[in-house]
């Protein structure tokens, strides 16, 4: 449950506090296995099998899930059984046929192998900060974030959700922080880079385990501009943050990840609940302290 990647999302106006109402709201769109030809399901789920809540509330966080279904049907498998009937349909025909018809076997054959096709199922965390309005999802795929936000809004009718920092903003302080200049409080550069050149060509350049003061890495910044970089706080979380406001391979010093093991787990609800907290409340102040750097000038 610790998140390790997040696209995160500022709200105009807070959820509703309604647990009951809003725990109704999801029960609505309650996730479903897949049936027999249908390809793809998706809905809300525990996300702690132990709470058996589909909003799961931790003092000021709110956790959600939607798990999502895929049957899985790859394409040599379905050209493989295509491929005896476009053989006899043409020899019948005494013609080569026409892409209409070829997508018309297709559609016949994937319907067919659909129910013996393998299923992948996936479970997406996502938390609400009620203090800061914003959501965090622990995904790095813009896709499954999206497809999250809009469960939420058939859920809830309304979702005034937008990317919780301004690409422009961002992709200056990017610049600036390379240059370890008005860096984050708490936060310290850290040995990850990849910049890109805004021209056609897009030259890239990525230093990995490096030293970002030195003078190979800070020449880039003449003719390109940072697209991700690792920052880290001494005993806190590192991440990389893009220019597209994602955070990436966010990582919790020990001193972060242990604090609860003197719990163990034999009361697994306690500790589910400790551990969540933890993370919501870390990664929640890592956030705030981004986005105060970010829009402390406007």
């Amino acid at each position: 449950m610790w998140f390790k990647n997040s696209r995160v999302y500022q709200l105009s106006s807070p959820l509703s506090v309604d647990l009951a109402a809003l725990e109704q709201a999801l029960v609505e769109f309650r996730f479903t296995p897949c049936s027999g030809q249908q390809q793809s399901s998706q809905g809300f789920s525990f996300p702690f099998e132990s709470a058996q809540s589909y909003c799961y509330q931790n003092q000021h966080y709110l956790f959600f899930a939607i798990k999502r279904q895929e049957k899985l049907l790859p394409a040599t498998v379905v050209q493989e059984e295509m491929q005896p009937r476009l053989e006899a349909l043409e020899a019948e025909k005494g013609r080569a046929l026409s892409r209409k018809e070829k997508d018309s076997i297709k559609e016949d054959v994937t319907f067919e192998l659909l129910p013996r096709a393998f299923s992948k199922t996936q479970l997406v965390l996502a938390c609400y900060d009620q203090n800061k309005q914003r959501i965090m999802i622990n995904t790095s795929s813009s896709s499954r974030a999206e497809d999250v936000l809009a469960l939420l809004r058939k859920a809830m009718g309304s979702l005034p959700a937008l990317p919780w920092l301004d690409p422009y903003r961002l992709s200056n302080c990017l610049q600036l922080w390379l240059q370890s200049e008005q860096l984050p409080s708490s936060f310290q550069l850290g040995h990850e880079v990849e910049l890109k050149a805004p021209d056609e060509e897009g030259a890239k350049v990525r230093f990995s385990n490096h030293l970002l003061t030195t003078e190979e890495v800070q020449s880039h910044l003449q003719d390109k501009q940072v697209t991700r970089l690792e920052l880290q706080q001494e005993e806190g979380l590192s991440l990389k943050v893009c220019d597209d406001g994602s955070l990436k391979s966010i990582r919790y010093h020990d001193s972060i990840s242990s604090k609860n093991d003197e719990l163990g787990w034999e009361d697994a609800d306690a500790r589910l609940a400790a551990d969540s907290l933890l993370m919501a409340s870390t990664l929640s102040a890592a956030l705030e302290q981004i986005a105060q750097a970010v829009t402390k000038d406007e």
